[in-house]
């Protein structure tokens, strides 16, 4: 996230982080390119107008050695120029303040998939817990969780979904491909199976919000 704004900067980290991101913030085109030497990041958020150059050629500098590296600009200025010149430039999307930070965590995750689709897969994380989809593999805390093939499912759609809540009926259409009344004691079922060994050896990622459904996020 790179942002010269720190409250503006924080904001988006701390939602991006809720959201199952590692996320490092930076207020200069030199910041930005040196955290990006050290994290090797798969996307950027970019201001514009930085103290040191401009939005448009740090994302000129990141692609030269990061072809496949995802770009979305994040600026007051909402010019159509400026919007052409960015899209033009190579980024994925552009995003005008004021904002949604909701907007801004489906933007992002929008970007990832078209450039994940388009690279090799990339596993589903959050925090300490990845999903290797190609080898059907969930780690947490470097142990192997032996899950059921249901088990499985409805974590990939929980961690496809991070930061968001999932009703009862979202899930049983979306694991189980049907919808009926009684379904909702057989999602109780297996959140309660899914909880006990994901969050067996670490802080809580699986969350039931009441009267609303269930989340998968971290809460620090």
């Amino acid at each position: 996230m790179v942002d010269d704004e720190p409250p503006l900067a924080e904001l988006v980290h701390r939602t991006l982080d809720v959201a199952g991101f590692e996320c490092r913030t930076a207020g200069s085109v030199a910041a930005a390119l040196t955290a990006a030497d050290e994290l090797d990041p798969e996307l950027a958020v970019i201001d514009l107008m930085l103290p040191d150059g401009s939005g448009f050629d740090l994302c000129h500098r990141l692609r030269v050695a990061r072809p496949h590296l995802g770009v979305v600009f994040l600026t007051a200025r909402d010019g159509l120029e400026d919007r052409l010149t960015g899209l033009n430039l190579g980024g994925d999307d552009y995003i005008t303040k004021p904002f949604s930070v909701a907007e801004v965590v489906a933007r992002v995750n929008a970007v990832l998939r078209r450039s994940r689709r388009e690279g090799e897969a990339a596993p589903l994380s959050l925090g300490d817990l990845t999903m290797h989809e190609e080898a059907h593999l969930v780690v947490r805390g470097g142990r192997v969780l032996e899950l059921s093939p249901t088990e499985y499912k409805l974590l990939r759609l929980l961690m496809q979904n991070c930061g968001r809540v999932l009703s009862k009926q979202q899930i049983l259409v979306q694991v189980w491909d049907y919808d009926f009344p009684g379904g909702a004691s057989v999602v109780e079922k297996f959140v309660s199976q899914l909880r006990r060994k994901v969050d067996s050896t670490g802080p809580p990622l699986l969350h039931t919000v009441r009267g609303f459904g269930y989340v998968l996020r971290r809460l620090s």
